[in-house]
């Protein structure tokens, strides 16, 4: 099937680990020009390095904080400058700690505002104006699971993810008559060095130990095992594709059937 990205020009955020990565390699496969940003700057160089390595083409990048404003937007302007266009989005983020309501402090809140859904505002207010201009885009956000079923443990995620979610089904209406489509995409349990760490926290409050932890998330999943990076890349960029022109406002999990409900 031919997706139609080559020649595409797509910004993928937070990019130099887990999901990110994968997508934007699975983007650059594809054939689209990718461009990447994360904090560190060593580990994302290397990242654009392996992906050009795999791929064959080659992945600008620039570090930067994903909850600044300004350097969001001076990334974007350096994207479109350096290929022309934007034509696709993809929102991401690390995920904010596990903890309790009781102890949560509300500082921790606010980070989780500006770390998951200010950042997507950001990306939002700089992309969409450029898609529109060509009539033609694709604005995806990486969300959880938890925003279809919350996760025990994740009060944060479970709560700011869901503001996401509605920021995306809103923006879905106001720009689907400029071709452009806005979709979540909800992964479930994958095995990112994100999972690995939230085991090693609950297995620091339990006492269970780490592969306990995992073996108890594998039960719940009906599929039985976890997902890969590479299962829910494939999924973004047909989402990201001239084939998926016609699904926006969705959020669609990948989650080897995890999540019970019926939409």
């Amino acid at each position: 099937m031919d997706l139609g990205l080559n020649g595409r020009v797509a910004v993928v955020a937070a990019a130099s680990k887990g999901l990110g990565r994968a997508v934007a390699e699975e983007l650059s496969r594809e054939g689209a020009h990718v461009a990447i940003c994360a904090r560190t700057p060593g580990t994302l160089a290397e990242t654009a390095a392996q992906i050009t390595k795999s791929t064959g083409r080659e992945v600008f990048h620039q570090a930067l904080d994903v909850t600044d404003s300004t350097a969001v937007a001076a990334f974007v302007a350096v994207v479109e400058a350096r290929f022309g266009r934007t034509d696709i989005c993809v929102t991401n983020s690390g995920g904010p700690p596990s903890n309790t309501f009781k102890n949560t402090k509300p500082e921790d809140w606010r980070s989780a505002v500006d770390q998951l859904l200010m950042s997507t505002v950001f990306f939002a207010r700089e992309t969409l104006p450029r898609m529109q201009k060509n009539k033609w885009g694709r604005l995806i956000t990486i969300t959880s699971s938890a925003v279809k079923q919350p996760v025990d443990g994740l009060l944060l995620s479970n709560s700011v993810r869901a503001a996401v979610t509605g920021l995306a089904r809103t923006l879905a209406n106001e720009y689907a008559a400029d071709g452009i489509t806005v979709n979540n995409v909800c992964p479930g349990y994958t095995r990112t060095a994100r999972l690995d760490g939230l085991a090693s926290t609950i297995s620091a409050r339990t006492g269970a130990k780490p592969e306990d932890v995992f073996a108890s998330w594998e039960r719940e999943i009906p599929a039985g095992r976890l997902g890969t990076p590479q299962e829910f890349a494939a999924v973004v960029t047909f989402l990201a594709s001239e084939r998926a022109s016609y699904v926006t406002g969705a959020s669609i999990a990948v989650d080897g059937g995890l999540v019970r409900s019926l939409l």
